[in-house]
């Protein structure tokens, strides 16, 4: 794996608004998205649903050979309560990760799932799921990789792109190993 200049991952503050939103409709792709292809006018990437309390960021700081210039966002995920419900809090569920086209096989999405796990175990969670779409290998692959485990499938459950995909329901405990 060829790891980027130095990158970290923190979180989102309301600054990351406009970055995260480009970085939102750039990587738009039936390959994780059963929403439709983003047009304008296009939605604030946090309201009140999404604010940037569970939202990671992963970002570039260029080496000093690179010339000036500040970090760079690369990706981000989300990671959120499933529900409302308090015998339900044990539980925090990734409904995101995006990664930048000229940032991928660098290592940012694992540092972004890696820090993902970390702040759900900051949050007392004691798992996390996730839903990948069946035709995302590349996705599925890293969550497996990183001790994620398949729990169900709901076959043909999304028409994309003129064919069925399967939803993949993957999690993995933040207690054992």
């Amino acid at each position: 794996m060829n790891d980027l200049a130095p990158h970290t991952v923190r979180p989102a503050t309301l600054a990351d608004e406009d970055a995260l939103a480009e970085l939102d409709r750039a990587t738009w792709s039936t390959l994780h998205s059963v929403q439709d292809a983003p047009k304008p006018p296009y939605p604030p990437f946090f309201d009140e649903r999404h604010p940037p309390r569970d939202i990671l960021v992963a970002e570039t700081h260029p080496e000093p050979a690179d010339g000036p210039g500040g970090p760079r966002v690369a990706g981000y995920i989300r990671l959120v309560a499933p529900t409302p419900l308090p015998c339900n809090q044990h539980v925090r569920q990734i409904q995101g990760l995006a990664v930048a086209e000229w940032a991928r096989g660098r290592g940012v999405a694992r540092a972004l799932l890696r820090g993902a796990l970390a702040e759900a175990r900051r949050q007392g969670a004691s798992r996390v799921t996730l839903r990948v779409l069946g035709h995302n290998t590349p996705a599925r692959a890293l969550y497996a990789s990183e001790g994620f485990a398949v729990e169900g499938v709901l076959p043909g459950e999304f028409h994309l792109a003129g064919r069925y995909v399967d939803d993949v329901l993957m999690g993995r405990s933040l207690t054992a190993g």
